[in-house]
């Protein structure tokens, strides 16, 4: 089971981005064995106006991500990523992405935090055997 995580990050190598102004996301996959940049989604305008278009536009492109790192995010921008299933961490700024997702691997294998158990069963099709295991030979 994957599970892609977004970093708000201007380098590519820590988390130094406000989510609504943030350049650039480094997005990654990881499992329990490896992680992997998949791709690196750049804006042009980082200026925090308060325009919602802009907002909807970086929540819209990490639909499929479980969660996204960054070193704040409005109340705005942490209710449309909810509404999306992506569960915003702030985290201080500079921590390296690195250390996030060896942590994150650790997780996956033994005792996820609720946001990421929520999303790993969402997305492993879990809920659909519930017929299956009442019925008996």
């Amino acid at each position: 089971m994957t599970v892609k995580i977004a970093f708000a990050s201007s380098d590519r190598r820590a988390v130094n981005q406000h989510f609504g102004a943030a350049e650039a996301f480094a997005i990654y996959e990881l499992d329990a064995s490896s992680t992997r940049m998949i791709e690196v989604a750049e804006f042009m305008e980082t200026a925090m106006d308060g325009h919602e278009g802009k907002l909807a536009a970086k929540v819209e492109l990490l639909g499929d991500c479980a969660a996204v790192y960054c070193n704040a995010a409005g109340a705005s921008a942490i209710q449309q990523l909810l509404a999306k299933g992506i569960q915003p961490m702030r985290v201080d700024e500079g921590t390296l992405i690195d250390e996030l997702l060896c942590g994150l691997q650790k997780n996956l294998v033994k005792d996820p935090p609720v946001w990421l158990a929520k999303h790993l069963k969402k997305h492993s099709g879990a809920g659909n055997f519930a017929a299956d295991e009442e019925w008996q030979e």
